[in-house]
């Protein structure tokens, strides 16, 4: 943490801004606590929320957008992979650009394997095809806010979050800088690809029906073709005397129309599962302890 820290206070040096850094210790095994314990003793613009456990990264984007302070608001990681320098470059053009709230980074360059590039491109022509909000394919968390987009996104306040599409839903005026990511400082990225994919798919649920009408329409399709196949059987035998087929048809309609059963139940079963969780309006968080500033 010291080392984000330094490499804060360099990129705001010399400014004339006046600036804190709000740290959420999101339920880490390790030694971070105590880390981020000394440093807030050390330095009074430092402060820190650690959660009582592993409540993931949405919630710790919420929690440090619920505790920021500032009349901008940026979100960055802290193993030093997005230059806090690029931060000063946001709060600039913000304040030369009246008319635009959010400046956001992309990655100019990705080292993404060709599999994982595929679907993360799909993933975007998808979710822009099926959904009444825009996803900018690339755009990352790592961006800085007026006050007034801060304060929308943090009434809104849903379990189930996706912050790319929650930073797209409130509908604040965004401008897209790219940037290159620089080497992990420390530890290692807990991303495989099933929490992937698993993103995604919430994502899609969290901010379209389009699924359950997928679902509908597979089901009259296939009464559709379970009715013309009927009519084509029964005019085979009445016309030509052809057998109707017998065991491998049946099972093989089975299966099928069974499989569209199972995945429409499924569809039914993820909205319901987000449902059955909000309507329990337990916290998006729960924290163990919250160091303040001392400014």
């Amino acid at each position: 943490m010291q080392p984000m820290h330094a490499a804060v206070v360099e990129a705001f040096a010399d400014c004339g801004y006046d600036y804190e850094m709000v740290f959420v210790d999101d339920g880490s095994k390790d030694d971070t606590f105590a880390k981020l314990k000394q440093l807030h003793s050390v330095h009074d613009n430092v402060r820190v929320v650690r959660f009582s456990r592993n409540f993931g990264k949405e919630s710790a984007i919420y929690a440090g957008l619920q505790h920021a302070r500032g009349e901008f608001v940026c979100i960055i990681d802290a193993d030093l992979q997005q230059p806090p320098a690029l931060v000063r470059d946001m709060v600039v053009f913000l304040e030369l650009n009246t008319d635009c709230d959010c400046v956001a980074a992309y990655q100019q360059v990705r080292s993404d394997g060709r599999v994982l590039k595929f679907f993360k491109n799909n993933f975007y022509r998808i979710i822009n095809r099926i959904t009444e909000i825009e996803f900018v394919q690339g755009a990352s968390d790592f961006r800085t806010m007026r006050r007034s987009m801060v304060d929308a996104i943090v009434s809104l306040g849903e379990q189930n979050r996706f912050a790319k599409g929650i930073f797209s839903w409130v509908g604040f005026a965004t401008h897209y800088v790219p940037y290159v990511a620089a080497d992990r400082h420390a530890g290692t990225t807990k991303w495989n690809k099933r929490r992937l994919f698993r993103y995604a798919f919430d994502g899609i649920i969290s901010f379209s029906t389009m699924p359950l009408r997928l679902a509908s329409f597979a089901g009259v399709l296939s009464a559709f073709a379970a009715l013309i196949y009927g009519l084509v059987v029964i005019i085979q035998r009445l016309f030509w005397s052809v057998a109707v087929p017998g065991f491998a048809t049946l099972a093989v309609l089975i299966l099928f129309l069974g499989g569209l059963q199972l995945l429409g139940l499924g569809l039914i079963g993820e909205y319901l599962a987000k449902t059955y969780t909000e309507t329990k309006a337990r916290p998006i968080y729960v924290a163990r302890e919250v160091l303040e500033a001392k400014d």
